[in-house]
């Protein structure tokens, strides 16, 4: 559905093989019903279809939500692959060390507000964010 728009269909092909280079477990379910697919296989297929539109900008909210740690740690891998690829991605995320880990800038939000802001490298060493969200 991503490749649907006229001026992208010409690039289908590309974007497919991209998408099934990243998550090769697609490729293998091609023929699958999405609905019966596993939650990490769902999330996949929605991070696929938002590429085959070959975007600047992917925006994804709580991509680790309810996946297995195995998963989690794949697909932060996979959106570092993403972003190394070109695309920025803006991501909203509450596991703070796998978010901090691939990030280049972050912002915490506490009830609403930017609290802090900055490079990840040096939040991810920051004392409030080390003991709030690290546990450490």
């Amino acid at each position: 559905m991503g490749a649907y728009p006229k001026a992208r269909r010409a690039h289908l092909a590309d974007g497919l093989d991209w998408v099934y280079r990243l998550f090769p477990r697609l490729r293998e379910r091609e023929r699958q019903a999405v609905r019966t697919m596993s939650g990490g296989e769902q999330q996949m297929v929605a991070i696929g279809r938002a590429l085959m539109a070959r975007p600047a900008v992917l925006l994804v909210d709580e991509p680790s939500l309810g996946l297995a740690p195995l998963l989690v740690a794949d697909l932060f891998s996979v959106l570092r692959e993403i972003n190394r690829a070109g695309v920025t991605v803006l991501l909203v995320e509450q596991n703070v060390r796998h978010a901090l880990e691939i990030s280049h800038r972050a912002y915490v939000l506490e009830t609403g507000r930017i609290v802090l802001d900055g490079p990840a490298h040096d939040l991810i060493r920051h004392d409030h964010v080390r003991s709030a969200y690290l546990g450490l």
